[in-house]
């Protein structure tokens, strides 16, 4: 962005339902064409999609995804806009079926929306007492609380300790897996009084650690991330560009393993020549771009949030 041009009006935003986090550094990572082709992988409340639309020309198209039929009423009305209402794991798919083989810009934002916390009967926030659903997308069947009803204790602990990296993993395991011997756990009081005497710590931090792990695991949020970078090395034009905006470590490294090697897993080097297979992307970011101070204060929800940026060669 120029130093003389004004900032995106965040106030024309949908603010009630989420704050688009690093705003303007994705529309500038961007580097958005008027008449090019886009692809929000995570509509929302559509702050981001706003923003897109405001640099595009009548001839500029933008898909956007998000498997949360609440998103759909966000949804603006204008015509250079594609709503597709599926997880962002099926970008390649979708894409071709509305006829875009190859497109200019992807941008994800994986961050969970404000409003899927603040609907009490969704399950995702500790300040409710609701059931453990936690599910993204209502159609799919299992919820948080099939988790903590089905999992094994080994299943149970890998997930607190991967995802939410809980100090005490093997031993909350445990408590759960003993206390469903005979009773049930399938509300957030429910859960909350079983593990009570485990629980290590502020309580509040605590219950965001164990709420994260669960969430991720209900809606394979990293396997989703994994199938959706892999899809758009084969989606993006020569020359575009591809900006995510991570909140967990384990998605960071996703994302900036996969901008440095072009996989998923990290490229093989040849026995032979010694030599890896080369990215298919130009990282632009060698760190990853953080909130500025104004923006925490703003946004506090912003403190952990990294943006990458790479371009395809």
């Amino acid at each position: 962005m120029k130093k003389d041009e004004p900032p995106m009006d965040q106030a024309s935003l949908n603010t009630d339902y989420h704050v688009p986090v690093l705003l303007n550094e994705a529309i500038e990572g961007l580097r958005i064409e008027p008449s090019g082709v886009y692809v929000d992988c995570t509509f929302g409340a559509g702050g981001h999609s706003r923003a897109i639309l405001k640099k595009l020309n009548a001839s500029g198209r933008l898909i956007v995804f998000d498997q949360d039929e609440d998103a759909r009423k966000n949804i603006p009305a204008d015509e250079r806009i594609i709503f597709v209402p599926q997880n962002f794991r099926h970008l390649q798919r979708f894409l071709k079926l509305h006829k875009y083989n190859q497109v200019d810009g992807v941008l994800a934002d994986l961050g969970v929306s404000s409003h899927q916390f603040d609907e009490a009967e969704r399950g995702f926030s500790t300040r409710f007492n609701a059931n453990l659903d936690m599910r993204m997308d209502k159609r799919q069947e299992a919820t948080a609380g099939d988790v903590l009803m089905k999992y094994t204790e080994l299943q149970l602990q890998k997930i607190f300790e991967k995802y939410g990296e809980v100090t005490n993993a093997k031993t909350l395991a445990k408590t759960i897996v003993n206390h469903r011997i005979t009773a049930e756990i399938k509300t957030i009081s429910q859960f909350r009084q079983a593990v009570q005497q485990v629980v290590k710590g502020n309580p509040n931090k605590y219950f965001a650690q164990v709420f994260q792990a669960l969430r991720i695991e209900v809606n394979d949020e990293m396997g989703a991330l994994k199938e959706m970078l892999s899809q758009a090395t084969g989606v993006l034009r020569s020359g575009g560009r591809m900006v995510v905006i991570s909140f967990h470590s384990l998605e960071d490294r996703i994302v900036k393993n996969f901008f440095k090697d072009g996989g998923i897993e990290e490229s093989k080097v040849d026995e032979l020549y010694g030599t890896k297979v080369q990215s298919p992307f130009i990282v632009l970011t060698k760190k990853p771009v953080i909130a500025t101070r104004e923006e925490l204060q703003k946004n506090p929800r912003s403190r952990s949030a990294k943006l990458r940026i790479a371009e395809k060669k």
